[in-house]
């Protein structure tokens, strides 16, 4: 029973796949005889293939007839047999090594690179900020150069002085002769202005300050001067005496003294100066011979000289006040001048004396000499170091670096010298050429310059 079974099951099992394989070759030849010539010779290779199909399938039903354990499995589709692919080879076990291309990285390589490019990022940052930082700082170098160029370009007299303005009080000009002061004045091109102040007939400056220096927008000088009449010093000078006399106590002070004194107590930090002047000058002269103004005062007076002296000590000594006669308007407006050109050039010298050498301060290379690469210019550095010394010309330290270039040069000579006093006496006797006239360096020079270059003591006094 089992062998009849077996056999009608391979008997259908042949029977399925001829009758599939007759159903193939069908199919090809319609399809054949509907296409073109160019489709035939397409399909040849085609039909070839599968006849090759169909004798290995015959071979494997005849092998499947002679061997019953070998069942056919049923054919797959086109489709499916094109879809096929063969197994890639593995590559993760131990059979073949990974490429380092595709290998992936492990986490700690992966955090290590993250590490590594945030450190680059983070140094181009430090980079571009250093970068930036400097050029603000050379900016704002540049920018303070600048300001501090343009701040000692102000200060020099010449342009301090258009900042100053001359404050002139009403009641001065009512003196006959007061027009003198003002075209002397007008002619120079300076700043006047006439305006009331708490002194009358007094003259003061102020000076406009530069712009964000302070909020005011100017500032009034120290210096005030005060013009009076022989009249008016005569009842400062009675009045002083008795206030002497009465061991400093401000009582019956007159007209003049009053408001001078409320203007100093109120804290005014003033130089007051008292230009006494008689307006009548011609006319008195001659009356009194040509007598000097103190002459005249003093025996207009009555008073003896060592009173007069004691008023005007005591004026200077406890309120910073001088006395000074003059002849006339003319004596007057120089002195104005004269204030008002010292008043120009203190910011500069103020300026100037806040150096740490002030000593080195002078003419024309205060600022120093410059000295290129290649070399030049240390001559005049060491002509300028000559100058420092006191009573030293120009003219000297040019003859010394003539003959001795350098301080080595000059060091190498006392060297070569025996004695102390012939190195002492080296420089003496050096021609010096000033203004067509030639004369010798002293023998005192010499040794100055001798103790300067070799002494080893600090504290030691050249002169």
């Amino acid at each position: 029973m089992l062998y009849l079974f077996s056999a009608h099951k391979r008997s259908f099992c042949f029977k399925w796949e001829m009758s599939v394989l007759r159903r193939a070759k069908t199919w090809e030849i319609s399809e054949s005889e509907d296409s073109d010539h160019d489709r035939k010779s397409a399909s040849k290779p085609d039909e070839s293939r599968q006849k090759q199909t169909a004798d290995s399938r015959d071979r494997e039903a005849r092998s499947a007839e002679e061997d019953p354990t070998n069942i056919p499995h049923p054919p797959a589709g086109r489709a499916s047999r094109a879809a096929l692919s063969p197994p890639r080879p593995d590559t993760s076990g131990s059979g073949g090594a990974p490429s380092p291309a595709r290998r992936r990285r492990s986490k700690e390589e992966v955090e290590a690179e993250r590490l590594k490019a945030k450190e680059r990022k983070e140094e181009r940052e430090r980079r571009r900020a250093a970068r930036a930082r400097e050029k603000e700082e050379r900016r704002q170098e540049q920018r303070r150069r600048r300001e501090a160029a343009d701040e000692l370009r102000s200060l020099r007299p010449e342009n301090c002085i258009k900042s100053l303005t001359v404050c002139l009080e009403p009641a001065l000009l009512q003196h006959e002769g007061s027009d003198i002061l003002l075209d002397t004045l007008a002619m120079l091109e300076w700043r006047c202005s006439v305006e009331s102040r708490r002194v009358p007939g007094s003259i003061t400056w102020t000076r406009d300050l530069p712009q964000g220096e302070d909020a005011q927008a100017c500032v009034e000088e120290e210096p005030m001067v005060l013009v009076l009449t022989p009249g008016d010093f005569v009842d400062v000078v009675i009045t002083v005496k008795k206030m002497a006399d009465s061991g400093g106590e401000e009582t019956a002070m007159g007209t003049v003294l009053r408001p001078l004194w409320e203007c100093l107590n109120q804290g005014a930090n003033k130089a007051v100066t008292m230009l006494v002047t008689d307006f009548e000058s011609d006319h008195r002269t001659k009356e009194s011979g040509g007598a000097l103004p103190e002459q005249r005062l003093r025996t207009n007076l009555g008073m003896k000289n060592r009173d007069l002296e004691e008023v005007l000590v005591y004026l200077q000594l406890y309120k910073n006040i001088s006395v000074v006669f003059l002849e006339s308007w003319q004596d007057v407006a120089d002195h104005v001048c004269a204030v008002t050109k010292a008043l120009s050039k203190r910011p500069f010298k103020l300026l100037t004396e806040r150096s740490e050498l002030p000593f080195c301060v002078d003419g024309s290379w205060a600022s120093g000499a410059r000295v290129e690469r290649d070399g030049s210019g240390l001559r005049d550095v060491w002509s300028r170091q000559i100058q420092q010394l006191n009573r030293v010309s120009p003219a000297v330290a040019s003859a010394v670096t003539e003959s001795f270039p350098s301080p080595r040069l000059l060091l190498q000579a006392y060297q070569n010298l025996g004695s102390e006093a012939e190195k002492k006496a080296m420089l003496a006797g050096l021609s010096v050429k000033t203004e067509g006239k030639e004369r010798r360096i002293g023998p005192d020079i010499s040794a100055r310059m001798y103790r300067c270059l070799t002494a080893e003591n600090p504290q030691l006094v050249l002169d």
